[in-house]
């Protein structure tokens, strides 16, 4: 299951610079993952100030 960033998102592009298959990217509002992209090695979630991504 892909993680997910949460409207608590600033986005400010932590997790897209530390995602290493570069399944994020900027959405409306706030970044957003691609879940096909997305292969669950939770990089992105470690680099989120705002603690805004989880499993989703």
């Amino acid at each position: 299951m892909a993680y997910v960033i949460s409207d608590d998102c600033t986005s400010c592009g932590a997790c897209e610079a530390g995602c290493p298959v570069e399944a994020i990217s900027e959405g409306e509002g706030k970044f957003v993952i691609d879940a096909d992209t997305c292969t669950d090695c939770a990089a992105c979630e470690s680099t989120c100030p705002m603690e805004a991504i989880s499993a989703g």
